[in-house]
């Protein structure tokens, strides 16, 4: 069957309706997108928009509108998709692709307290109904500043365009911060449920629409090798990491009151810590996931001693990669008094019969060694060596790392014989990378995310009450850390002399990935 029959959805005889190896195609559907002149809209959301379409899972009469301020034609904004969509689109540009899609764009431009031109979108969507098919089933993607939200779904409400006709749906796409503490989250969920049913509701966290995160289930729950010691029998901590070299960059307005710890361990970081000590799931439907990174969240607990198990810090100005690069307090629009934290690290336990006595310690930082997303599980020391001291002194703990990015693969250290006739032992490492052992490349998260808004399938979003349940670990650490002063670390570093402090505290130390 060809790409565009598959994609027009024309049936085959022969295609086995519960074979999962075909991938899902999307019905009849526009997106439109708050906040398409921003950063996430160039860099990632209009490429990954493109990339299904060339991969033939958008249907032909698929349409894209986006709202913003600017005074754009149409013409002009097409122009704008196309230098974003070249620039950053992961398979070949094609222009019969380009053209096809082009063919479905729309701009409306307007304020979010403008009326009329919410009454325009609203007419923008009833004409794509009627002269390219999408049916009625539209998905809004707000990709602008939580602040903004109220006033985008109040429009929405009042023009009409959340509301959906039978047989037709109507969706709404939220990105992060989901608040910035459990109260504010709670009323943000209040004012996005007075418009849209809870099953309408799409919480995007791209860090679960990477390969990786999601070859962690296929590896702990189809491999026999692992699961048997993948409990507190056999595993001495689990580290979470992710850092980045870079630093706020222009995003000073943005950060400053935010910091590391809301920024990426609120969401990403008890996520992936969810997905790696959840219980085997039914399936791997959403209600069963969900279901299982519940329990886990619920039985977090953050230890009683918040000094003792967390650390906090701000780069410093100084040499990294051969440049002088600026503090965080010296960075353009940040406040000089600023106590916000790019780096956080903190430890926590799951009381659960699989994890008692386990700890967690999850970190994120700008301005650190390198760019690394990975979570490793690090095993418990053999019971008994039969070896002299002097024969394994360079042997470590065995662990299991997934490589969540760069470098998307699993790395596993174990020890082995240094070849001679001594008998001395080594940490090695067994490498899998995507890269080298399939010969197509992954999708980007937000490919496989948006396809999931189209298809209404939300395995990979969390729901509010694992909002809820992540800010309620969170927020004693906060409130904790709040006036407090704070460390500077070197930029190149590992973060703050605290950090390390934390792990000798209960004799252990961070991974140098």
């Amino acid at each position: 069957m060809t790409q565009t029959a598959r994609a027009q959805g024309v049936s085959n005889p022969l295609r086995d309706e519960r074979d999962r190896r075909l991938p899902k195609i999307a019905g009849p559907a526009g997106l439109v997108i708050f906040g398409i002149t921003g950063d996430l809209a160039r860099r990632k959301l209009l490429p990954a928009v493109y990339d299904l379409a060339n991969r033939g899972l958008l249907p032909p009469s698929f349409a894209l509108t986006g709202f913003a301020r600017r005074d754009w034609s149409l013409e002009e904004f097409t122009g704008k998709v196309r230098d974003a969509v070249v620039r950053g689109a992961r398979t070949p540009f094609d222009e019969r692709t380009w053209e096809q899609l082009a063919s479905g764009l729309r701009f409306v431009s307007g304020n979010f307290d403008d009326d009329d031109a919410f009454d325009r979108l609203a007419q923008t969507v009833r004409t794509l109904d009627q002269q390219r098919g999408t049916q009625g089933n539209h998905a809004f993607y707000l990709s602008v500043p939580p602040k903004a939200f109220p006033a985008v779904l109040s429009q929405l409400a009042r023009s009409g365009l959340s509301e959906s006709e039978p047989g037709s749906w109507r969706r709404v796409v939220v990105e992060k911060p989901f608040g910035h503490n459990l109260k504010s989250a709670i009323e943000l969920d209040a004012v996005i449920s007075r418009v849209f049913p809870p099953e309408s509701v799409f919480r995007i966290d791209h860090y679960l629409g990477k390969e990786t995160v999601q070859n962690l289930l296929a590896l702990r729950f189809a491999n026999e090798l692992f699961e048997p010691i993948w409990n507190a029998h056999h595993v001495d901590h689990v580290q979470i990491t992710m850092a980045e070299d870079i630093g706020i960059g222009s995003r000073a307005g943005y950060y400053d009151g935010i910091g590391a710890a809301r920024d990426v361990i609120q969401n990403h970081l008890l996520q992936l810590l969810a997905l790696t000590a959840m219980e085997e799931p039914l399936n791997f439907e959403a209600a069963a996931l969900r279901a299982e990174k519940i329990k886990v969240l619920s039985a977090v607990r953050v230890p009683r001693d918040i000094d003792r198990h967390t650390a906090r810090g701000q780069y410093a100005a100084g040499w990294q990669g051969g440049q002088f690069v600026q503090g965080f307090l010296e960075e353009e629009g940040m406040s000089p008094g600023s106590t916000t934290e790019t780096y956080a690290a903190m430890r926590v336990d799951i009381d659960t019969r699989r994890w008692a006595g386990v700890p967690f310690y999850l970190r994120a930082g700008k301005r650190l060694g390198r760019r690394v997303t990975e979570i490793a599980v690090v095993f418990k020391r053999a019971p008994h060596l039969p070896f002299e001291h002097s024969q394994t002194s360079e042997l470590g703990h065995n662990a299991l790392v997934i490589r969540v990015q760069p470098d998307e693969g699993v790395t596993l250290k174990f020890g082995a014989k240094i070849p001679g006739t001594s008998m001395e032992i080594r940490d090695v490492t067994m490498d899998f990378g995507y890269g080298h052992a399939f010969t197509e490349n992954s999708p980007e998260a937000y490919e496989r995310l948006i396809l999931d808004v189209l298809l209404g399938e939300p395995p990979l979003f969390p729901q509010q009450r694992e909002v809820e349940l992540s800010w309620q670990i969170l927020d004693p650490i906060l409130e904790h850390w709040s006036g407090r002063p704070i460390e500077r670390y070197r930029p190149g570093t590992w973060g703050p002399p605290s950090a390390d402090a934390m792990m000798a505290a209960d004799g252990r130390e961070w991974r140098r990935p």
